[in-house]
């Protein structure tokens, strides 16, 4: 029997990221979704091609000061997360992640899904500053290209 396009994305998360052996790594999970709507209903993307996920975004406003903590590796990934705070005027867009599934890569599904929250985040937030940590070069490719067109300054871990 094959696997469902959810259960082949968490596959992928578990390969990629393998969080579960990196308590630093923000895992995923129900609670830490919910909790990233809160930050910011953008903060979650998804995209269904009618039988289930084949491309999930996570990204989050928060504040320069705690991106520059987390550049400098002062904060880790899940406590730049915890420590994001609700309801304040944010000024910067960590990058979290950004999974697709193989036949759907190279369509540009994920950048315009990120694109697109960006641009709602700035609506109501001043952003000047966007930054990564990628695993992979496909996830730099994709940062890069999505810094230049939001025209924000890309930060890497």
């Amino acid at each position: 029997m094959s696997l469902s396009n959810f259960e082949r994305m968490i596959q992928l998360a578990e390969e990629v990221f393998d969080s579960k052996s990196d308590p630093d790594q923000l895992e995923v999970n129900e609670e830490v979704l919910n909790h990233l709507c809160k930050i910011h209903p953008g903060s979650v993307q998804e995209f269904d091609d009618g039988n289930g996920p084949v491309v999930w975004v996570l990204l989050f406003p928060t504040t320069n000061e705690l991106m520059e903590d987390f550049l400098k590796n002062k904060v880790s990934e899940k406590q730049l997360f915890e420590l994001t705070p609700l309801n304040v005027q944010y000024d910067a867009i960590y990058l979290c992640s950004a999974m697709v599934l193989e036949e759907y890569r190279r369509k540009g599904i994920a950048q315009q899904l990120t694109k697109d929250a960006i641009e709602e985040i700035r609506k109501s937030h001043p952003i000047s500053s966007l930054f990564v940590w990628p695993f992979t070069k496909e996830g730099s490719s994709l940062s890069e290209k999505i810094s230049t067109s939001v025209g924000l300054q890309l930060k890497i871990k």
